[in-house]
């Protein structure tokens, strides 16, 4: 199993490669906030394909999590997220996803 900064190593070259500006601190913050199904395989990634998937990001991270009012603006701040990662590989991490809804939303101050 990996260590935590084992993935968030990873996570930041992750995004890197996207041309997103990391702040350390942020990305260890949501990488934490994920807790243990940061470790798990399956639990770490989220399907893009999956409409299901994408309202739970929506309602559990964006929603509960950021505390920001649902509307069709989150559904415009998610698939941009998922474009900016590509949509060519639906499974993405779910740490660089919420990372990247994060620094969007301007609601870092919500996990850290």
């Amino acid at each position: 199993m990996a260590t935590q900064i084992e993935l968030i190593d990873k996570y930041k070259k992750e995004l890197s490669k996207i041309k997103v500006k990391v702040d350390d601190v942020l990305l260890k913050a949501v990488v934490k906030s994920l807790g243990p199904a940061v470790y798990r395989e399956d639990a770490s990634m989220i399907s893009a394909a999956d409409a299901d998937e994408l309202e739970r990001v929506k309602q559990n991270f964006m929603v509960r999590r950021l505390g920001l009012t649902d509307s069709p603006k989150l559904e415009t701040m998610l698939n941009k997220a998922i474009d900016q990662m590509g949509r060519s590989r639906t499974n993405k991490h779910r740490a660089v996803l919420y990372y990247i809804i994060t620094r969007d939303a301007k609601r870092e101050a919500a996990l850290l």
